[in-house]
């Protein structure tokens, strides 16, 4: 038996992580038993599909790298199918009309709300005599018994039939629901293994008996435990809830991002970091946990922090300059993008944060920081920046080590400290007492912004370091 999986998204909104991790269960259980994952769009409620939506999710899915081998099916276009599915089972008489009006069905849930009785379908119309004049629903109808199924990550699920109400196949409008559309797709797809979110463990057993109705395989199934927020309640915008690209807007690595998720209710010993071919290899859903899975932010970011630091520099050179991009800096042509993200990745923690940091390296004139100035631009420092920018203009290849070297000749020739001479610089070359490694950083700015960074500098130390009027110097 070939393994066969799909994600079925309903594009009436972004992709968001529940989504993602479901999309990242199935793309890794089919790689893992070398199957074929599936993409079929769900999208039969028309009033709340959109294009906006369906790109977000196959952008979001491209992004996070869970790529498809059939598809994107789109449900939209199946309904030929689903519709003569439905006269099969009217014909065999497992399904019967409906011509029970919404008004009439919703004063019915109502009453027994009130009752205390569960506002269920009480199959009136199975013995209903004919409506010709109205219009009718198609419902199935559910037999005695109960329905069992051994689910792969939370054990066995029975269900009484006599809790289930005869469902809706085909609404009074001829469109199917869910639960119809679901099961035929998934007979046709020849999908061996239904992995998605346990909240749909109350759809089961009808998809199960509409399997059986139509004569199609029934699949085996795994339902996912739901993933809290980090409060511990249901997960919300507040504590992770949110688009799967916005986290690529707030500079994360879709690497990052995988593993994860992975994690976020699998696990593999004590194991933290795992690439995607690793996942593939030790992905099982026998070590998926039974209990909900808590988004921790601050997980993920720790994850970030530690791809974006092993991640080769030109790996993350068009990620950045994404990011550049949107504050205003086209760095695409710029040669020192690998050597500067090489000074940023220690203290970046996504991919945001080091774009804004090193803003100063792509700078035409440098904005002081005034307090940092006043401090360090002083009128004794002059002559060390003077000398300094003299030794650099000598120094070649203009390298970390040979800039340490020129810092060295000039702090034995006016006795300075090291720190004497290195904040001063770093006021000079980025505005502010803050940035990467002074040698580093040095090597990655160039040769020529260095020194002229530096002798620009020399104005301002002077003039903030003028005594004041009636002050002896």
């Amino acid at each position: 038996m070939t393994v066969r999986t799909r994600f079925a998204p309903s594009p009436t909104g972004y992709l968001h992580i529940g989504g993602a991790r479901t999309a990242l269960f199935n793309y890794l259980f089919a790689r893992h038993n070398r199957g074929q994952f599936v993409l079929r769009i769900e999208d039969t409620d028309a009033a709340r599909s959109t294009g906006e939506s369906l790109n977000a999710i196959l952008e979001g899915m491209l992004w996070l790298d869970l790529k498809w081998d059939e598809g994107p099916y789109y449900q939209s276009k199946r309904l030929g199918l689903y519709r003569e599915a439905a006269a099969q089972l009217l014909e065999k008489n497992l399904a019967y009309r409906c011509w029970c009006a919404p008004e009439e069905l919703e004063e019915r849930r109502k009453l027994a709300l009130k009752e205390n009785r569960p506002p269920r379908y009480d199959g009136r119309c199975r013995t209903r005599p004919a409506q010709p004049a109205q219009p009718f629903a198609v419902r199935f109808r559910v037999p005695p018994g109960k329905t069992f199924f051994n689910d792969m990550i939370k054990g066995g699920i029975s269900f009484e039939h006599a809790e289930l109400e005869d469902l809706v196949l085909l609404r009074s409008d001829s469109t199917p629901t869910y639960n119809l559309c679901v099961v035929v797709d998934d007979a046709a797809m020849r999908i061996t293994h239904v992995i998605r979110g346990d909240d749909h463990i109350a759809n089961t057993p009808k998809q199960i008996l509409l399997y059986e109705a139509l004569g199609g395989t029934v699949p085996s199934f795994a339902h996912l435990p739901m993933i809290l927020g980090s409060d511990k309640t249901r997960l919300s915008k507040r504590h992770g809830a949110t688009s799967v690209m916005a986290y690529k807007e707030m500079g994360y690595l879709p690497h990052a991002l995988v593993n994860y998720l992975a994690r976020l209710g699998w696990s593999s010993g004590d194991e933290e970091i795992f690439g995607m071919n690793e996942l593939i290899e030790k992905f099982s859903l026998e070590n998926v946990g039974k209990s909900s899975g808590v988004f921790n932010p601050e997980k993920l970011l720790w994850l970030n922090h530690h791809y974006i630091k092993t991640t080769p520099a030109g790996e993350l050179k068009p990620l950045l300059l994404q990011h550049l991009k949107t504050l205003g800096v086209d760095a695409a042509r710029d040669e020192r993008c690998e050597a500067i993200i090489s000074t940023l990745r220690e203290r970046a923690k996504t991919l945001k944060e080091m774009a804004e940091a090193s803003l100063f390296y792509f700078r035409e004139k440098i904005s002081y920081e005034e307090k940092a100035a006043k401090k360090f631009l002083t009128h004794e420092i002059l002559e060390p920046l003077k000398l300094l920018s003299k030794k650099l203009k000598k120094v070649e290849p203009f390298s970390e080590d040979n800039v340490k070297k020129a810092f060295d000749e000039v702090l034995e020739e006016t006795g300075l400290k090291l720190g004497e001479l290195a904040q001063p610089v770093r006021v000079a070359l980025t505005g502010g007492t803050v940035s990467p490694g002074i040698f580093e950083m040095i090597a990655a700015l160039g040769k020529e912004k260095t020194i002229e960074r530096i002798e620009e500098s020399l104005t301002p130390a002077a003039a903030w370091s003028s005594p004041r009027p009636g002050k002896e110097e």
